[in-house]
């Protein structure tokens, strides 16, 4: 650890130890009431208060006794610091990931190991048995279960779409480009024949990408285009870890990663890539996206579908688009795309139960309620003949909004927990899906080859179905700090100012003088259990 990030370390924990002791002083329960079940949700900023919530009366009715809620939106993690350090958490914590694995190694004690209930959880031990990576998901290495997940199913493979806008390829008369080096003509073709028709040739952006993080890349970058070189990644890069042929890699010192890199530094050189690509946030990334009117600004771009990205009045003029070849080494039959499954379907420490609840039977009830068939389906879409009708059967329908100003997704969120909840959606059930999931599935099929191409079971870095003891976590939380930092500052230097090539074999050098070679020995011993687990 660097002499500043251990400055920041000791302050955070005098701060950490200030709030207990002023906590503490205040009681220590924040005015909670001793005799309800204490229920802290953590929300989206959308999501409306619970007490609106028509499905929420069926969780009090399994409580057994009065519920009280407490409900966050905004400044979680400031909150929960405060709460863990002084030992002070409800009965139970709702939330997708609310409680991390990190803060169930750190706060060692504090949370219920859940392995030794099951019995009063039918519901849970079903999804278990039905759907094992649930199970995977939720065991520690020594055995202990101090978090659920839950399982939405209907998710598509991958989070990342590719589009490529076809009215402006109409309009100056050029196929769909296959390759890397076909589409950089055609980003040239956008740029200097004003594809958009409007008369004004300088306000077309060829390409853009959402913005990377300082701990790696998310869903929407142009790492997808590792896939076009035959390199499978995850959740849209993550922190580099990947597999191929059983063994852990980390794409930030493989060389595809340096031809794609300097790929995109051509793009950029050549003015192809939005001048605000490394700086924008998300929204100006989603907001430029959607154009003026019915001008489109961007031509190729990634998203969750094309009216999600691009908005509803220029979806239309987009198409999905296949991965594209790297180059002419690559066999079609290798190309590979960003596989989500798990963290899309899956939703990682959904909720948490404290150790020190006085109130066991009735926060058990609740936890097996949550995974309750019906219930599963609201607290996800939202209450019965409000959002979800029921059809007989085991079949049901997602509704459209009855507010025609929000979309299917803003309407879920409003209205329910949403992918936060807790829940199983079961197999053997239909559900007649939302209209934004389902131009995800139908935008993924150009996808469906080259997901094709990967066997999650041996193919891809499973870290959601993976838990790590104390000591390695912390271990590659420390290497993590050290490596991403410089790794991350030099992806946005050699895209816009190059020299990739030049610095590559120092860099490599320097990565692995930081910890790579180890974090990847660490990820490699995980795996090789997880595959000896799976039989």
């Amino acid at each position: 650890m660097n002499p500043i990030s251990k400055r920041r370390g000791v302050a955070a924990l005098a701060g950490l130890a200030s709030a207990a002791l002023l906590l503490s002083a205040c009681g220590g329960n924040g005015g909670r009431d001793s005799d309800a079940l204490q229920i802290l949700v953590v929300k989206h900023p959308l999501t409306g208060p619970m007490a609106d919530m028509g499905w929420v009366a069926e969780i009090e009715k399994a409580a057994g006794i009065e519920v009280e809620w407490e409900e966050v939106s905004a400044d979680w993690d400031q909150k929960k610091s405060t709460m863990l350090a002084a030992g002070d958490i409800p009965d139970l914590v709702i939330g997708a990931n609310a409680v991390t694995d990190s803060d169930m190694v750190t706060f060692n004690g504090l949370f219920e190991d859940l392995s030794d209930d099951l019995e009063a959880l039918p519901n849970v031990a079903a999804m278990f048995e039905a759907v094992p990576e649930t199970e995977l998901m939720a065991t520690r290495p020594e055995g202990q279960i101090y978090s659920l997940p839950s399982y939405r199913r209907y998710w598509p493979q991958t989070a990342t779409r590719q589009y490529l806008n076809q009215q402006w390829l109409d309009n100056l008369g050029l196929e769909q480009p296959t390759t890397w080096q076909e589409l950089h003509e055609v980003l040239l073709a956008f740029k200097n024949e004003d594809a958009n028709g409007n008369g004004d040739p300088d306000d077309e952006i060829p390409i853009d990408w959402a913005p990377a993080g300082e701990a790696g890349f998310g869903y929407f970058a142009p790492t997808m285009l590792l896939g076009g070189l035959g390199l499978p990644i995850t959740n849209g890069g993550g922190s580099g870890y990947f597999v191929e042929d059983g063994q852990v890699g980390n794409f930030l010192v493989d060389p595809r990663y340096r031809e794609l890199v300097s790929f995109l530094h051509e793009l950029y050189a050549d003015g192809l890539v939005s001048q605000e690509v490394m700086t924008q946030d998300y929204s100006t990334y989603q907001s430029v996206g959607r154009g003026e009117g019915d001008v489109a600004k961007v031509g190729f771009s990634w998203g969750w579908t094309a009216s999600d990205r691009f908005g509803p009045q220029l979806a239309g003029q987009y198409v999905s688009t296949s991965p594209l070849l790297g180059d002419d080494g690559v066999d079609p039959g290798d190309l590979a795309w960003s596989y989500d499954s798990y963290s899309l379907n899956f939703g990682l420490n959904t909720i948490t139960m404290s150790a020190q609840s006085d109130k066991k039977e009735a926060a058990l009830a609740v936890i097996d309620a949550f995974y309750d068939q019906d219930l599963s389906l609201q607290a996800l879409w939202g209450e019965f003949g409000q959002n979800i009708e029921e059809l007989g059967g085991d079949s049901y329908a997602v509704l459209p909004p009855s507010d025609d100003t929000l979309d299917p997704s803003s309407w879920k969120w409003t209205t329910t927990l949403a992918d936060n909840s807790p829940g199983w959606i079961r197999e053997d059930i239909e559900v007649t899906l939302p209209s934004d999931i389902q131009e995800a599935v139908e935008d993924a099929e150009p996808l469906a080859d080259a997901l094709a191409n990967i066997d999650p079971a041996t193919d891809i870095w499973p870290g959601e179905l993976i838990k790590m003891n104390a000591e390695d976590s912390s271990r590659l939380s420390l290497l993590h700090t050290d490596m991403l930092g410089p790794a991350m500052q030099r992806w946005a230097v050699w895209i816009t100012e190059g020299g990739v090539e030049s610095e590559w074999d120092a860099y490599v050098a320097e990565l692995e003088g930081l910890g790579l070679t180890e974090a990847v020995e660490i990820h490699q011993r995980y795996y090789d259990d997880y595959l000896a687990s799976r039989g």
